[in-house]
């Protein structure tokens, strides 16, 4: 088995900063792509960034120029930077990723951005 725990979530305001990482642990033997996804409020959950194990490079078009993903692959842990927050960032993010040829989330952390 494999667990994902996300930390780093909080509140912030408008133009604000906030850092998630998220820990892989376990019985792992290959990880593929990292991927931090969130889900709004009525919201469906939609994919937010991506970093595959050899370092390329996925945004959604929302965060683009704000939002840096990054990953130490040998420490199985993945970041996302949030800078300049807006309000329609609020949701709670999960992780994800595929390991063992087996797909994982986190159990999310909630970000909440206040205008």
């Amino acid at each position: 088995q494999v667990q994902l725990v996300e930390s780093g979530g909080g509140m912030a305001q408008a133009g604000g900063s906030l850092r998630l990482s998220c820990a892989a642990s376990g019985r792992i033997f290959s990880i593929d792509a990292m991927a931090w996804y969130r889900q709004g409020p009525g919201k469906q959950r939609e994919l937010v960034a991506r970093i595959t194990s050899g370092g390329s490079i996925f945004y959604a078009d929302s965060v683009k120029g704000r939002f840096t993903i990054s990953r130490d692959n040998a420490k199985n842990t993945m970041y996302l930077q949030m800078n300049s927050l807006k309000p329609e960032d609020t949701a709670v993010y999960y992780c994800n990723t595929v390991a063992n040829n087996y797909r994982y989330w986190g159990q999310g952390t909630q970000v909440t951005v206040s205008s």
